[in-house]
Parts: structure tokens; C-alpha cells; sequence
């Protein structure tokens, strides 16, 4: 059979990249994938505007010409691009700064922080900074989210048992759950208990069973039988029915500098999310990813959401998993569940309406739960200490101060993290062992290739933050040496850029080993270094020796017998004279 990734190859057109080519045999699975995301995304959809603030309804809007968008324009066969936790509680936690929650002005800055969000993608992809998606590490992301987790599931304790939500972030939240905890009100809290055991017990015992969907609809025609509005359990009160009607977010040049740093932030997890589900699942079925098509994707399904009323989307790790074990392979399956979530729209909002307000806090709360990612915690601090830290930092900046402070201290924690890789990289002396074979050690004096050389392997890119490293490292193994030397190799074969900081260093390297009569070598360079060595002509300080070798054993085979030329002997005195 041949691989999707070279039947795709084939499709040129700059969209339906996901829904081409059409495979018939596979139309049955997708519509079953998008019919079983229809049952599960419609419950967390509407969760979602209990985080973000916004109207149930809109939860809706965001699986119909959202996902839409993304069908058409998008690269990826398999992300799903509809509403996302981590987005929902950015916007509620910068935009309540300068309107209040639920407020007619509050949803309409939802929708414009969307389109500035769509904006931004658009010129990400003229740009092509598709590669952002690297800059917000993994650990950093397991940290945030994990922080989101927390504050999601905590601003839903009130709701579980009947209160209001008190008190702002989750630490305050749960101190005014603990002292109001008297005032619950009994079948209110009973209800979230029957939903979380339905949820659980169904993720338990038949997981693929559509336990939130179980339980929304077995709490509907118990609200409509038993009257739970009348009973003192809030419902969740009229749903307008109908299409979304298509208008243009209001811009309030008052909330400019509020709108732009709430869509930043979005815009950052959202490049980051989407593209590392994208790519994972691409990788998983053998098909080319294409990052930068993807964000017009995103950025079309950002402008629907804003032209239809609703909030931010993002690329949905958990939905996309949803379909691809459904065995959904194309964008036909959410093509399918934005046609249910229309006769939703158009023939079922009424019982929505009567869907208790717990039922909502409780399927928000497990889904603040599943956020919580203790697995990758503990797998981090196990693997990789380091970076466990920086997980717990960013998660603890999101508890504790807010989630836009916290992506930005993801993406901070995550540029610091590359720059100590790169700086604390790992370096190599390559000396011979008695069996004659070249041998790693750490960086020390007198471990010799051969007679009178030192190979010095240097593991990363050379730039200004660690050639100060690079410099005393070489400088050490020609100061320190008890035994004599003429040449320092440089193997070279991991260095793949040069940046101007590294380019002077060079030379000002070659220049104190041409002092101490010592020549310069370098190993297997890539063509794009050469070209910069070459430029920085750091190989040929005072005529000195300038050939690029291919190998190590090349290098050493032809220096072996050859002085540098700031160690070469005195001309003869010249005996006309005598």
C-alpha cells in the first residue's frame, strides 16, 4: 500500500490539503470519527464558555465555520481545531482587567481578541515563523497547562455545590470554598457527584462510551421531569437556536493595549499546541506536516470564530485524539461533526436550556483535572531535573499570578532552558586509545591523536553566548600541555552556524595560537560554515594551514608530518655575503 505521505505528495492546490485526495473506502470511518467527536466535543465545548465567560452557546459557534475553516485551508488531515482550555482561561483571565465577565462588552472583546488573533497567525505565515512552535519547550508547556489545569478545576469547586465562585485565582478560590462550605446547597452537590461518577465510571469501565454526553442528556430529562429549576438547582437558562449570525467584532481603541497582550498570549499557545499535536499525529500515520499552512488554517478558523460571535480556537490535542481513535483520517470527519452541531443548533437548543449549571462545573472540572498532568511531571523530574523546575515554575506563575504571565513564563523559562543547553554543551578531547581507535574524553591537557596533536570536538552552533567557553577550552589544552604540540584540530561536524560574535573569536583564537607557534585545523565542516569561516577567514591567520579536512583520520594523516607556519624553522643566512 502505498504511504499517505506520498499519495498527498501529489495535491498541489494551497488548500483541502486535508480532505485530499478523497479515498471512499475511508469515508465510512471518517463520518463514525465525526459523529463520536460530536458526542464528546459537544459537552466540552460548552464547558469551555464557563472558563472563557462567554455565553454556552458560543462553545457551539466554535465547532461550526471554525473547524470549517481549517478543513479547507489547513495542512494537517488530523487536527482538530475548535475551542481549548488553556486559550478559555487566558481570555478570562486578562480581559475581566477592563470588562466584566459575561458582559455584552466582554464577549465582543472575545471576538476581536480572535480576529487580532487570526491577524497575527496571517503574519506569521508571510513571515514564516512556523519554527515559533519550537521556542515554547515541552516541559515549559506540561508546566502551564498543568497551572491552567489547577485553576480550571478550582474555579469550578464553587459550582459543584452550589455557590457562587468567589475570590480571584485558585488558591483564594478554594480558601472561599473551605469557609462557605456549610452554605452548599445538598441536591446541587449530590447532581455533580451522580456526573463525576457517570464521567469517571464510564472513562473506567468502557472508555469509549461518551460518558459527558451520558450525563448531559440523562440530566436534561431529569431537569424537564423532576422541574430542578424549581427545586433550587440552577439550570442553564435559554439557548438561542439558529445559525450564528456573521458581523465584525467592535474595536475599542480604549482596550487596544489589553487586546493585544491577551491575543500575544493566545497566539503564542496556540503556534505551539497546534503545531506539535500536528505534528505528532502526522508523524504517527507517515504524512508530510507542513507548519506554515497550517497557521492560514488557524488563522482562517480564528477569523470565523470572531465573524460568528464566539472566542479563540486552537488546535485540540485531546479532540484530535478523539478522532484519530475513532479512526478518523481526514478533515471529512469534522466536516461531520460541524453538520451535527448545526441541527444541534437548529433543533436542540431548547432542552440545553434546560441542562443543570453543575453538570457544566462538573464536565469543567474533569476537564481541569485531565490537564493536570502529574505523569509528565513526575516523568520530568525522574528524566530531567532540570527542566522539572521549569515546568514547576511555569505552572506555579499561572497558580499564583495568572495564565498570560504564565505562557510568558513559559516562553522566558523555555528560551532560558535552550541557552543554558547550548552554553553548557558537551565538549570532547579525541585522543587514541592502545587499540588504535580514536576515543571521547573530557577536556583536558596531554590527550593526543597523534604525536604533537590534539582533536578538539565541539558539540553545538558557535555563538556569542559560548565562545568564551570555546576560547578558554582550546586555550587550555595549548597552555597546559607538558608535552609539545603543533597543531589543534577542531572537529567541527556538529557546528552548523557561526554567528559575528563567533566569527572574531575565531580570529582573534587563530592569532594567539599563531603566537605560540601553534597551526589551526578544522574537521568536516558543513558547506554553510565553510562559507562562513571562509568570509571570517578564521583559518587563515598568517597563512596558515587552510585546508577544511573530511575526517578526523585525514586531518590527522596529513598534519601528522607537517609544521605550522608560525613554528617552521629560520631561512638560511645568506652566504654571498660571507
Amino acid at each position: 500500500m502505498k504511504p499517505a505521505a506520498a499519495t498527498q505528495s501529489q495535491h498541489h492546490v494551497p488548500f483541502l490539503q486535508g480532505l485530499l485526495p478523497f479515498n471512499s473506502a475511508q469515508l465510512p470511518h471518517d463520518i463514525i470519527a465525526g459523529l463520536t467527536l460530536a458526542a464528546l466535543g459537544i459537552p466540552e465545548v460548552m464547558g469551555y464558555t464557563k472558563i472563557s465567560g462567554t455565553p454556552t452557546v458560543t462553545g457551539l459557534y466554535t465547532i461550526v465555520l471554525p473547524l470549517v475553516a481549517f478543513a479547507v485551508l489547513g495542512a494537517s488531515r488530523q487536527l482538530v481545531v475548535a475551542a481549548d482550555s488553556a486559550t478559555a482561561a487566558i481570555l478570562a483571565g486578562t480581559l475581566t482587567t477592563v470588562a466584566a465577565l459575561g458582559s455584552k462588552e466582554y464577549i465582543g472583546l472575545t471576538s476581536t481578541v480572535a480576529l487580532t488573533v487570526a491577524v497575527m497567525l496571517v503574519i506569521a505565515r508571510i513571515f514564516r515563523l512556523g519554527f515559533l512552535a519550537d521556542f515554547l519547550s515541552r516541559s515549559a508547556l506540561i508546566g502551564f497547562l498543568t497551572g491552567v489545569g489547577v485553576q480550571v478545576a478550582a474555579g469550578e469547586l464553587a459550582g459543584l455545590i452550589g455557590l457562587a465562585k468567589q475570590g480571584h485565582g485558585p488558591v483564594m478560590q478554594l480558601v472561599s470554598v473551605v469557609q462557605r462550605v456549610a452554605e452548599a446547597n445538598y441536591p446541587t452537590t449530590l447532581l455533580s457527584l451522580a456526573v463525576l461518577v457517570v464521567i469517571v465510571g464510564c472513562k473506567r469501565l468502557t472508555p469509549r462510551a461518551p460518558g459527558a454526553l451520558i450525563a448531559v442528556i440523562g440530566s436534561i430529562v431529569a431537569s424537564g421531569m423532576f422541574n430542578f429549576g424549581g427545586h433550587g438547582i440552577a439550570v442553564t437558562g435559554e439557548v438561542p437556536g439558529g445559525l450564528p449570525s456573521l458581523f465584525v467584532p467592535p474595536l475599542h481603541l480604549n482596550e487596544i493595549n489589553q487586546v493585544l497582550a491577551t491575543a500575544a498570549s493566545c497566539f503564542i499557545v496556540i503556534i505551539a499546541q497546534s503545531a506539535a499535536t500536528a505534528r505528532a499525529y502526522a508523524t504517527r500515520h507517515n504524512e508530510k506536516g507542513d507548519d506554515n499552512a497550517d497557521i492560514i488554517g488557524l488563522a482562517a478558523a480564528n477569523a470565523a470564530a470572531a465573524l460568528t460571535g464566539t472566542f479563540v480556537v486552537n488546535g485540540s490535542p485531546t479532540k484530535t485524539e478523539i478522532v484519530d481513535d475513532a479512526g478518523g483520517r481526514t478533515q471529512v470527519a469534522h466536516l461531520t461533526t460541524a453538520v451535527i452541531v448545526v441541527l444541534v443548533l437548529l433543533f436542540l437548543t431548547r432542552p440545553l436550556s434546560l441542562m443543570p449549571a453543575a453538570v457544566l462545573s462538573a464536565i469543567v472540572f474533569m476537564i481541569g483535572v485531565k490537564l493536570i498532568d502529574v505523569k509528565g511531571m513526575i516523568e520530568l523530574f525522574r528524566m530531567q531535573k532540570d527542566e522539572f523546575v521549569v515546568a514547576l515554575l511555569a505552572a506555579g506563575v499561572v497558580v499564583f499570578v495568572d495564565v498570560m504571565h504564565g505562557i510568558l513564563a513559559a516562553v522566558v523559562l523555555s528560551l532560558i532552558a535552550h541557552a543554558r543547553h547550548s552554553y553548557r554543551l558537551r565538549t570532547r578531547v579525541l585522543a587514541r586509545s592502545p587499540a588504535g581507535h580514536l576515543v571521547p574524553h573530557h577536556v583536558a591537557p596531554d590527550l593526543l591523536a597523534a604525536p604533537g596533536i590534539v582533536v578538539y570536538k565541539f558539540e553545538a552552533d558557535l555563538f556569542y553566548a559560548n565562545t568564551g567557553r570555546f576560547t578558554q577550552e582550546v586555550l587550555k589544552l595549548a597552555n597546559e600541555a607538558s608535552v609539545p604540540l603543533r597543531w589543534i584540530v577542531i572537529d567541527a561536524t556538529e557546528i552548523n552556524n557561526i554567528d559575528y560574535t563567533a566569527g572574531k573569536t575565531l580570529l582573534q583564537l587563530g592569532a594567539e595560537l599563531d603566537k605560540r607557534g601553534l597551526g589551526l585545523a578544522a574537521v568536516a565542516v558543513p558547506a554553510g560554515v565553510m562559507h562562513e569561516l571562509d568570509r571570517y577567514k578564521a583559518l587563515q591567520v598568517n597563512n596558515a594551514h587552510r585546508e577544511i579536512f573530511a575526517t578526523v583520520e585525514a586531518a590527522i594523516e596529513a598534519l601528522r608530518d607537517l609544521s605550522p607556519p608560525a613554528s617552521a624553522p629560520p631561512p638560511a643566512p645568506d652566504t654571498k655575503s660571507e
